[in-house]
């Protein structure tokens, strides 16, 4: 399998043989636009992968999973290969190009990496950017989807019954502390406060460092387990809409653990519901 993760430096000499799309999104409470911020400047050569777009949008939560037609469709319109080495970056605090990375390799292509610390390791390097939007394909390219070899994604229907059946297993809440407790206002209006009854909180930013990249995996391994988790057994992650799910899912996988299932409705879901909370 493909590491997970790859440098600036690597990147920039071998720009010529990946496929690099930018995958920047950002809160709703966040004033920022992401489809300006890459017109403004973005690593050469670098296609868009907006995550509200390749979704499923009959879904009443945001950017959930779209069914596996559509993602390769959409995947193929970018141009993308099966062959192809896919690297994703961003400029978000929320660390989207981790569910980019996720929803590649939920659909079997393990050829998969994100640029470690993002658009901002590129630019301390002194990375060339480029302006304008990403050109159209000249034509489709012949990705695949495929069996996932080891990611997964639950419903809420599914994780309910888990939930109220009291049965033994890792759930894992990626947002931070203060939001899971229940303390701190949600970004997305007309949500509960608390968290899904049973999880544990491990908030996404403890897995990096002061400049965004992932610690190392003995780091990682102590994260995990001071929150709980036992990092080699089959852990569900979620979130707030399940994108920093996706960050933990990325730190399991670093440490060789592929068996992560991701609960994409997450907090937007579970939270606007009558589910029971804690």
């Amino acid at each position: 399998m493909t590491h997970p993760l790859v440098t600036a430096p690597w990147l920039r000499d071998n720009l010529d043989k990946v496929r690099v799309f930018d995958a920047s999104y950002h809160l709703p409470n966040v004033d920022r636009d992401a489809q300006a911020e890459f017109d403004a400047g973005h690593i050469p050569g670098a296609g868009r992968f907006d995550i509200d777009h390749i979704a499923d949008h009959n879904a009443s939560a945001p950017h959930m999973v779209p069914s596996a037609d559509e993602f390769q469709n959409a995947v193929q319109a970018l141009g993308v290969n099966s062959g192809d080495h896919i690297v994703f970056y961003d400029d978000s605090v929320v660390k989207p190009a981790a569910r980019a990375w996720w929803m590649m390799r939920l659909f079997g292509h393990d050829h998969v990496s994100i640029l470690d610390g993002g658009l901002a390791a590129w630019k301390a390097i002194g990375g060339a950017l480029e302006q304008g939007s990403p050109n159209t394909p000249a034509s489709l390219g012949s990705f695949m989807v495929t069996p996932s070899s080891g990611h997964a994604v639950t419903d809420m229907q599914s994780l309910l019954a888990r939930v109220v059946s009291g049965e033994a297993f890792q759930l894992l809440d990626a947002r931070a502390a203060a939001r899971f407790a229940g303390e701190a206002p949600e970004p997305r209006k007309g949500l509960r406060a608390g968290h899904i009854p049973g999880s544990k909180n491990l908030p996404f930013n403890l897995l990096l460092d002061n400049e965004g990249r992932f610690l190392d995996p003995d780091s990682l391994r102590i994260r995990f387990t001071e929150a709980g988790i036992l990092p080699d057994a089959p852990v569900t992650t979620t979130c707030g809409s399940g994108v920093t799910a996706c960050v933990l899912a990325l730190g399991l996988s670093l440490l060789g653990n592929d068996d992560v299932t991701v609960y994409d409705g997450s907090w937007s879901e579970w939270g606007a519901s009558d589910a029971p909370i804690a």
